[in-house]
């Protein structure tokens, strides 16, 4: 361990970020996920989350998880692939398959591992990943593992996929990867484009709807529902940590491709399966969505109050136009002491700054679920602004 602990012990950009008082990771929630949390005690309004329904606090979510233990236990002690399938895993492979209109689905621990298996699955060595430069890690850790041929195009710029897939050799597979709804910006993917090009190009297309589902599309089913493109998309994925108040991910396609993908994918057959309550909670999440519909209205109805109380204080929101609202402040020290000064007012949003972004594009990632009031956006609008004036972000 003395070369390896050696070279570790250097690293303490954390710690100096802990010294100066500014520190804004790892901060720890003492209650249930929900448009007001407990931190030290002291209660705080939640723009932090990803649970875009509100559901993760759902008496009918909460029922369905504990219902799940009694029946099921804690675990299932194997992979599935072995003997960690269960009938409810079936039963919710069903469930998804039906809403996002794919003939079958496939589901995982988590969604980072989705795109790790599948990413990495799909395209061999003299095939091509055309991926958007801002897609989520998962799918470039998939990418790393892939021995295909990786194309980065420049972010939803259509004239820079075109180039990229000029490059490609015709009779190889092409698999255009691409976020539903970008994590950070909150932009949507230009899913029409693209589809255009991969039908002229002969590429697949594969979205990842983490972010999407329950906020676009009918029902809530995602990015290629929206556009009304879910026949020309050959691949769907998701996650059950934000919109589903669960954890796991899954994928959707053909029956010919799920086929595939079960007997191949390293994450899905080498890792436990998902718990039988995240299962059970996923499929009462589905069921909120789909008979609530006034959820996701008021989601985009606060969204639309968000986005133009920002612009109207000042802040730049880039392209975003949906519930996840990108404040950019262009200064990490400044985003961080941004960060901690509304904490200390009772604002949880959340930093985003380099290396994971350029120093010149770090922002404050605020995002929304379907169960904050009017009230709470506005106060919060209020407050954020506020503390940016203090801190000369915002003349």
């Amino acid at each position: 361990m003395g070369i390896l602990k050696e070279k570790l012990s250097s690293y303490d950009a954390p710690q100096k970020v802990m010294q100066a008082g500014i520190y804004p990771y790892f901060r720890a929630i003492e209650s249930e996920q929900d448009t007001v949390v407990t931190i030290k005690g002291k209660k705080v309004l939640m723009f932090g989350s990803n649970s875009y329904l509100g559901l993760t606090n759902h008496p009918k979510v909460k029922e369905a998880a504990i219902a799940a233990i009694k029946k099921y236990g804690t675990g299932c002690a194997g992979s599935r692939f072995l003997n960690g399938t269960l009938d409810i895993h079936i039963e919710l492979e069903d469930r998804l398959a039906k809403l996002v209109n794919k003939d079958g689905a496939l589901c995982y621990s988590t969604g980072f591992q989705v795109n790790l298996g599948v990413v990495s699955l799909l395209a061999g060595r003299h095939d091509y990943l055309l991926l958007d430069e801002l897609d989520h890690a998962s799918i470039i850790e998939g990418s790393r593992l892939s021995f295909s041929k990786v194309l980065k195009f420049a972010h939803n710029d259509m004239d820079s996929l075109k180039s990229k897939l000029k490059l490609c050799h015709k009779d190889r597979i092409k698999l255009i990867v691409v976020d539903g709804i970008f994590s950070m910006e909150g932009d949507i993917v230009n899913l029409p484009e693209i589809v255009k090009l991969a039908e002229h190009y002969g590429a697949s297309i594969m979205v990842d709807d983490a972010h999407s589902l329950g906020v676009l599309g009918k029902n809530g089913s995602g990015t290629a529902s929206h556009f009304g493109l879910t026949d020309k998309v050959d691949l769907i994925m998701g996650t059950f940590s934000k919109s589903f108040a669960s954890l796991g991910g899954f994928i959707a396609a053909d029956k010919e491709v799920i086929n595939f993908i079960k007997h191949n994918s390293r994450s899905l057959i080498f890792s436990a399966s998902m718990t039988p309550s995240s299962a059970a909670a996923v499929l009462a999440s589905i069921e909120i969505m789909v008979n609530e519909p006034e959820r996701i209205k008021h989601l985009w109805d606060i969204t639309a109050i968000a986005l133009n109380g920002f612009k109207a204080a000042g802040f730049e929101t880039g392209k975003s136009e949906t519930p996840i609202i990108p404040l950019f402040i262009r200064d990490d020290i400044k985003a961080l002491k941004l960060t901690h000064m509304l904490l200390e007012d009772g604002v949880f949003v959340n930093p985003v700054v380099s290396p994971a972004v350029p120093k010149e594009d770090c922002l404050i990632r605020y995002s929304l679920m379907a169960t904050h009031t009017k009230e709470q956006v506005e106060t919060s609008i209020q407050k954020i602004t506020k503390a940016a004036k203090a801190l000369g972000i915002l003349k």
